[in-house]
């Protein structure tokens, strides 16, 4: 009896990853309404949010019901609906919004998904085979899902913010040269933690421009060296740190090991590079974290052509471009910080004594 009710309750599981999608769609949906921050901190009836997002009152009724037994929404016994903390990270103005997630999911992404099977049988990026072309170039001609993304990654850094501030030390370093830094969100932070660093930040011209707003805005102008350029081009030399944060994760081995060949044609005697992303292996250690990397895993893989990698792929990576690993620091359950140096700066003896981190993962 009790190996059938295993069976059975092994069966049921596997429905409620199947079904996964319909929760996802529903919840895109309410994100693209705004349902959420119509509600804001108060309580709404379902007729009345209804009337605001002209929808039809019972089928949004019936939607905020089912999205209560997933812990987004709280109906109130006179009928309105409030938000959960969970709901809550789907408004406008929440910190590390998943509105801009759920805006990419419920348009091009997840179309892209449901091309997967062509990722399997041929290698090709789901992607591609929905919309003829990779990401990159698609968004490049598409300047509402580019904003869109940009916004998603930007609101990613917060997830990870104060992991990579508690757990990394940058204070031995000069010039830290942040490599496709986004609108320089993270660097902006190390400058103002770190007064005596400076910084440059490299990313594409339409990137920098955001870049260049923010410093400005922040009164860092004077300290950051905003360039705007293609990574697998060249890079600023003259830094003594040089950080890829989840940019590795995009492309593929080939591709990689020319960004990093890059990096290390830029970097003077003794510099340091940096490396911050999920690590692969980690997802056995915390359920939760775990499925969210294996998550992402396929989400490299159907859009990007990428993967989030073993410290061991790390390895191979970084070696092929001349790397080696200095230390592995973890971040959490699931980010990781690597630090390489070129293999001849051990020869040259030109190593830097103080390393960005503050904890050694054995």
């Amino acid at each position: 009896m009790g190996e059938l009710e295993s069976d059975v309750e092994h069966a049921l599981r596997m429905r409620r990853l199947l079904y996964g999608h319909l929760v996802s769609r529903a919840l895109c949906s309410i994100a693209a309404l705004r349902i959420p921050d119509l509600i804001g901190d108060g309580a709404v009836s379902a007729s009345e949010l209804a009337r605001r997002t002209a929808t039809h009152a019972a089928s949004l009724r019936q939607t905020l019901r089912a999205l209560t037994t997933f812990g987004v929404f709280v109906e109130h016994a006179d009928g309105t609906f409030g938000l959960t903390p969970l709901g809550a990270s789907l408004r406008s103005g929440a910190t590390a919004s998943a509105l801009p997630t759920a805006m990419l999911v419920g348009n091009e992404i997840g179309q892209a998904w449901n091309q997967f099977e062509v990722t399997l049988r041929t290698g090709n990026t789901a992607f591609s085979a929905a919309f003829g072309t990779d990401f990159f170039s698609y968004v490049d001609l598409k300047p509402e899902t580019r904003a869109i993304f940009d916004q998603s990654q930007a609101t990613g850094l917060a997830l990870d913010l104060d992991r990579i501030v508690a757990g990394l030390d940058f204070s031995g370093y000069r010039k830290i040269v942040d490599v496709g830094a986004g609108d320089g969100a993270l660097l902006e932070h190390l400058l103002r933690s770190y007064p005596d660093v400076r910084g440059v930040v490299l990313d594409l011209p339409r990137v920098a421009v955001k870049a260049r707003q923010r410093m400005r805005a922040a009164g860092l102008e004077d300290r950051c060296d905003v360039r705007a350029g293609n990574f697998f081009g060249r890079i600023p030399g003259g830094g003594d740190l040089y950080l890829l944060r989840q940019i590795l994760h995009d492309w593929d081995e080939e591709h990689c090991v020319r960004l990093l060949r890059t990096c290390r044609a830029a970097m003077p005697p003794g510099a340091r590079l940096l490396i911050i992303e999920l690590l692969a292996e980690e997802r056995v250690h915390a359920r939760q974290d775990g499925e969210m990397t294996a998550i992402m895993d396929l989400y490299m893989l159907s859009i990007f052509d990428g993967k989030e990698r073993t410290r061991a792929e790390f390895t191979e990576l970084l070696a092929a471009a001349g790397f080696e690993i200095a230390d592995v620091t973890l971040l959490g359950d699931r980010l990781g910080a690597i630090a390489a140096v070129p293999v001849d700066a051990r020869q040259e003896g030109t190593q830097r004594t103080g390393d960005p981190r503050r904890t050694t993962a054995s």
